[in-house]
């Protein structure tokens, strides 16, 4: 079984952010395989889909961001998932809007809810897939502009990510992450170190 986890933050309050681009990653998922989230053994809420004959469990957190590891470990050891086999998707401020970018591992890159992935697996070694969410106007705090309603300017662009990255996504759980990242990653396929730049929860 492979983990498809998207990550972001519950409730109405926090729907149709950039934040939460992790969520509309397997949501788009959901969709396309015609299927909905139900309650889980843990704090998240889950779907199950079968991709190329490869069982996929497709995961949405209920815990906030930076507590997404409690619900991710839990998962992972209940289904007794290996981190290799559970791909974290999440936003990125530090790629500009719409890039993607798959990794076998590494920091946390100042991303809270990898961080704490990373605390609750007690590994860095699980694939991650970014999706750019750019920074917004420079002149405002980052926080607000990750915990605000995509712009109508950039909801074409953001939607356009969102369904390559599902794409993305199915790859790995298919194909494996090398695979994944070769087609996915434009002209960017070595591993390079992630920004440790501090990104709001």
């Amino acid at each position: 079984m492979k983990l498809l986890v998207g990550l972001g933050n519950p409730g109405s309050r926090y729907r149709d952010t950039y934040h939460n681009v992790g969520f509309s990653v397997v949501d788009e998922i959901a969709t396309r395989h015609g299927v909905g989230f139900g309650t889980s053994p843990t704090e998240a809420v889950t779907a199950r889909v079968r991709a190329g004959g490869i069982d996929v469990l497709l995961v949405k957190p209920l815990t906030y961001m930076n507590l997404s590891g409690r619900a991710v470990g839990a998962l992972a050891r209940y289904y007794r998932v290996e981190p290799e086999d559970v791909l974290a998707i999440v936003d990125d401020v530090n790629l500009p809007l719409g890039r993607l970018r798959l990794r076998r591992g590494g920091s946390a890159g100042g991303h809270n809810g990898l961080r704490s992935i990373i605390e609750d697996l007690g590994t860095q070694a699980f694939p991650r897939l970014r999706v750019g969410v750019g920074r917004g106007d420079v002149r405002r705090d980052l926080s607000d502009y990750v915990l605000s309603r995509v712009a109508a300017e950039e909801r074409e662009a953001l939607d356009d990510a969102v369904r390559t990255a599902a794409e993305a996504a199915e790859w790995f759980a298919i194909e494996g992450i090398d695979a994944a990242m070769r087609r996915f990653n434009r002209g960017d396929a070595e591993e390079t170190p992630e920004p440790n730049e501090t990104t709001p929860t």
